[in-house]
C-alpha cells in the first residue's frame, strides 16, 4: 500500500486561504470605508479565532472533518445534522456566488446586465448545471483549481487593485469615503448597524474544511495550528485591503453588491485611461470563482455520501454512484433546489438584495455547523481527555464559549434585515431567511433520520460500524 502523500504546512494554509478568503464581499464592507476595518475585526477575534484554534485541537486529535468531532463529542445524529448543514449550506451559497460571477462576467460583455435579474438568474442555472456536468466526469483538472484560482483569481486582482488605490490617493485625489478618526467605527443605526458583523461570519466561514488534511502533514501537532494562523493572517489581509481600496473610488451609494469589484476595477482602469484591463480583471475574477465552485462541489457532497453510507442516514437513491466514482445523484437533487433559488433573482426586483438574503440564509445555515463544533470540543475535553492530541486550545472553555455566544448572537442578528431593506416588508424577509434555514438546514436532516432504515446502511458497511466510546464512569 502505498505512503500518503504529505503536503506543506504552507501548501495547507494556501488550501485553508483559497477555500475562505475572496474578494466577493468586499463591496458590501467598502460602503462603510474605514468602519470596513472594525467590521473584519470583530468577527476575526470573537468568530475566526476561536474556530481556527478549536479546528487545530480537534483535526490534531480526530481525523475525519466535523462528523466525527460532533459524533465523538455529542452524538452520531447531531455529527450528520453537522455534516448535513456544512453540505447544505451550499445550496444557498452557490446562487450568491454565482450571481457575483453573473454580475463580474457582465462587465466582460455589457455593464447593464449586472442589475439585470433575469440575467442573473440565467447565468446561475447554466453555470451551474455545467459545474455538476465537469464534476460528474470525475475530472482530475478540479482539484488544481483552488490553488490557481487563489492566486490568479484572488491575490493577483486583490494586489492590483490595492496597489491602484495607493497610486490614486498617492495623486492627491480624495477618497470617496471617509478616511479620519472620525469614522473608524460604523454609524450606529440601532439594531440593523449589527447585521453587517454577521455578514462576516459567513466570509471566515470553512475554516475547518481542511482539518480532514491533518494526516498529510509530517508534523499534525505542530503544523496544523501553523497552517491555521497564517490563513487567518492572509483571509484578513484580503479581505480588509481590498475593501478599503474599493471606499476610495466608490461612493458608498454607488456600490452594487455583487458588481462592487467590477464597478472599482472599472473607475480605477478608466482614471488611469486603461479601461481595456476591465475585461481581463473580470475574466480573472470569473475563473478563480468558478474553480471554487467545482471545489466546493466536489467537497461537501462527497463527506455527506460517505457518511451516509458507512450510517444509512440517506436514502439508497442517494448514495448511488456513476461509472467515474461521483455522487451525481446528491449533485443533481442539489441543482433542482438551487434552480428554483435561482429563479427567485428573476422576481425580486433588487439583485443586491437577493444576493444579501442568499448569504444570510447560508451563514444562519453554516453556524449550526460551528454551534456544534464549539459544544463538542468541550465535551470531548471531558469524555476524552487523555486522547492525543497535537495542539490543545489554551483555555478553552473560555475560547469556545466566545466562538459558541457569537455564532447563537450573529444567527439572531440574522433575522434583522439591514438598513437597505427599510422599504421592504419584513414578513417578506423572516419568510425566505426563516424558511431558508428551516426547511433546509433543519428540517430535511431531521426527516432522513425520522425515516432512517437500516437497509439504507451500505452493503459494504453493515456489521462493521464502530460503537461509539463510552463516557468514564463517574468517581
Amino acid at each position: 500500500m502505498p505512503a500518503p502523500r504529505l503536503i506543506s504546512w504552507l501548501t495547507l494554509a494556501l488550501m485553508t486561504t483559497s477555500s475562505v478568503a475572496s474578494l466577493r464581499p468586499a463591496p458590501s464592507m467598502a460602503i462603510y470605508g474605514l468602519a470596513a476595518i472594525f467590521l473584519y475585526l470583530v468577527p476575526a477575534v470573537v468568530f475566526l479565532l476561536p474556530t481556527a484554534l478549536v479546528s487545530a485541537e480537534l483535526a490534531s486529535g480526530w481525523t475525519g472533518g466535523v462528523y466525527r468531532w460532533v459524533s465523538e463529542g455529542l452524538s452520531r445524529p447531531l455529527g450528520f445534522l453537522a455534516v448535513w448543514c456544512q453540505f447544505a449550506m451550499t445550496i444557498a451559497y452557490y446562487p450568491s456566488l454565482l450571481a457575483y460571477v453573473a454580475s463580474t462576467f457582465a462587465y466582460v460583455i455589457d455593464p447593464r446586465l449586472a442589475s439585470n435579474g433575469v440575467y442573473i438568474a440565467i447565468v446561475i442555472i447554466v453555470v451551474y448545471w455545467a459545474g455538476v456536468w465537469i464534476s460528474a466526469r470525475g475530472t482530475k483538472a478540479v482539484a488544481g483549481l483552488s490553488s490557481a484560482g487563489l492566486i490568479l483569481g484572488t491575490l493577483v486582482p486583490g494586489v492590483v487593485l490595492v496597489v491602484l488605490g495607493l497610486v490614486f490617493l498617492g495623486q492627491g485625489n480624495a477618497s470617496a469615503a471617509p478616511m479620519d478618526g472620525g469614522h473608524v467605527l460604523p454609524p450606529w443605526t440601532g439594531l440593523a448597524s449589527l447585521v453587517l458583523i454577521v455578514n462576516n461570519f459567513l466570509s471566515y466561514a470553512g475554516m475547518e474544511m481542511n482539518g480532514v488534511h491533518v494526516s498529510s502533514l509530517r508534523n499534525p501537532g505542530r503544523d496544523f495550528p501553523r497552517s491555521m494562523f497564517t490563513a487567518t493572517a492572509l483571509v484578513l489581509l484580503i479581505f480588509v485591503l481590498p475593501a478599503l481600496a474599493i471606499s476610495w473610488v466608490m461612493p458608498g451609494k454607488d456600490l452594487s453588491l455583487t458588481a462592487g469589484v467590477m464597478q472599482a476595477f472599472q473607475g480605477f482602469f478608466e482614471h488611469f485611461h486603461v479601461g481595456w484591463l476591465t475585461k481581463v480583471v473580470g475574466v480573472l475574477l470569473v475563473a478563480a470563482a468558478l474553480g471554487g465552485m467545482l471545489t466546493w462541489l466536489a467537497g461537501p457532497s462527497k463527506g455527506l455520501l460517505m457518511i451516509a453510507r458507512q450510517e444509512g442516514y440517506l436514502p439508497p437513491v442517494l448514495q448511488r454512484l456513476n461509472k467515474q466514482g461521483v455522487q451525481r445523484n446528491i449533485l443533481v437533487a442539489q441543482g433542482a433546489l438551487t434552480t428554483v433559488i435561482a429563479l427567485l433573482y428573476a422576481f425580486i426586483p433588487d439583485v443586491s438584495s437577493a444576493y444579501w438574503i442568499f448569504s444570510v440564509i447560508t451563514t444562519q445555515i453554516y453556524l449550526i455547523v460551528y454551534l456544534l463544533v464549539f459544544v463538542a470540543v468541550v465535551r470531548l475535553r471531558k469524555l476524552r481527555p487523555d486522547q492525543q492530541r497535537g495542539f490543545r486550545v489554551p483555555a478553552v472553555h473560555l475560547v469556545a464559549g466566545v466562538g459558541f455566544a457569537a455564532s447563537l448572537c450573529a444567527m439572531v442578528i440574522g433575522f434583522i434585515p439591514p438598513e437597505q431593506f427599510g422599504s421592504g416588508p419584513l414578513w417578506r424577509y423572516l419568510l425566505i431567511v426563516g424558511g431558508g434555514l428551516l426547511i433546509i438546514g433543519i428540517l430535511a436532516p431531521v426527516a432522513f433520520l425520522v425515516f432512517r432504515k437500516p437497509s439504507w446502511v451500505h452493503p459494504e458497511h453493515r456489521d462493521v460500524r464502530p460503537e461509539r466510546p463510552k463516557a468514564p464512569a463517574a468517581g
